[in-house]
């Protein structure tokens, strides 16, 4: 596995908690990273642009208190997203800030993001960059980034369409870094799938909005339980990337789910979290195909547990399954 130092020891599941607009926020980042996951959350959501020092320092002063009471447990360390396009007039500031309190990781999104690789690598911070395709991919390794997360088919939000077994094992051929799956990951079973397919950490979203630490309208994680994978549809109209959206959220903002036209790309703006008078994602809400496996609303602390558990159960079940003379053979090479 090519995980970085900061995450070695660090974690009890290999996974990462994404930034969701809106719904992450202290709270759940805290509660993530106590249960022993990395945390993260968008720049964008601590507003005014001030409010963003307030949160990082919250963020740093709990863990660090909650690390020193208890010595034994794993604390993952936390994340911060920067939207890396022209519309975020607020990209500089927030960089600056995350240098000057050393946000162990910046996760980046949109173009290759060349200034943040500068200002984290200078305190020894690490990027993950977000990409949907292997040219991206590339661009974005070429700038230096320390680990990929490829947004497959499935996932919530702005997602891509390939995938994962496609993308996973191309980008393995010739990125050394970390590799971060994301794709309609939803339980312990699609964790160890991430896994098995040669990704360091699986990248889970949709089923953190679905906790009671999370930022969500009440009837959000109530449709998230509610729904499966037939009432996801996905489109770009929203923000002028395609992403995958609730259809019943889609509708009751007055739309025909089915037949949304295409997006003006030359209107996106990431400043405001949306092209429309229903903004995503506050009115229309962001999800992932994995819907379907979520069934409640838990503490996070609840849930990681229960990923825990499904987890050791489904690499059990795969071992297993595997042929005796394969597991020999994976028993000798671990010697």
């Amino acid at each position: 596995m090519a995980l970085p130092d900061i995450l070695k020891n660090s974690l009890e599941i290999p996974v990462i908690g994404s930034p969701l607009f809106i719904v992450s926020g202290p709270e759940l980042v805290i509660a993530q990273c106590k249960a022993g996951i990395v945390g993260s959350f968008p720049a964008l959501n601590a507003r005014p642009a001030h409010v963003l020092e307030e949160w990082i320092t919250r963020i740093k002063g709990e863990l660090g208190e909650y690390k020193a009471k208890h010595p034994e447990k794993k604390v993952a360390p936390f994340a911060v997203n920067q939207i890396c396009h022209a519309s975020n007039d607020r990209l500089s500031h927030d960089i600056d800030i995350c240098t000057k309190l050393e946000v162990p990781i910046i996760i980046t999104s949109l173009r290759p993001p060349a200034e943040v690789i500068t200002a984290a690598h200078s305190y020894g911070g690490k990027v993950f960059h977000d990409v949907i395709n292997v040219k991206h991919a590339k661009k974005a390794a070429e700038q230096g980034v320390d680990g990929l997360i490829l947004v497959c088919a499935g996932a919530g939000g702005h997602a891509g369409t390939l995938s994962p077994f496609a993308l996973v094992r191309e980008v393995k051929q010739w990125f050394k870094g970390t590799v971060i799956l994301s794709g309609a990951l939803s339980d312990g079973w699609g964790i160890a799938g991430a896994l098995a397919m040669g990704a360091d950490l699986a990248y889970l979203g949709t089923r953190f909005v679905a906790t009671e630490e999370a930022n969500a309208d009440p009837s959000y994680k109530e449709h998230l339980v509610k729904y499966a994978a037939d009432d996801i549809v996905y489109t770009n109209l929203f923000t002028g990337v395609h992403g995958n959206y609730l259809a019943p959220s889609v509708a009751a903002a007055g739309l025909d789910p089915h037949n949304l036209p295409e997006a003006d790309k030359s209107k996106m703006n990431f400043g405001s979290g949306g092209n429309m008078k229903q903004k995503a994602w506050k009115d229309i809400w962001g999800s992932g195909q994995g819907i379907g496996q979520i069934v409640d609303a838990p503490p996070v602390a609840e849930l990681v547990d229960r990923l825990k558990r499904e987890y050791v159960q489904a690499c059990r079940e795969f071992a297993e399954r595997m042929p005796a003379e394969a597991l020999a053979a994976s028993k000798a090479a671990a010697e």
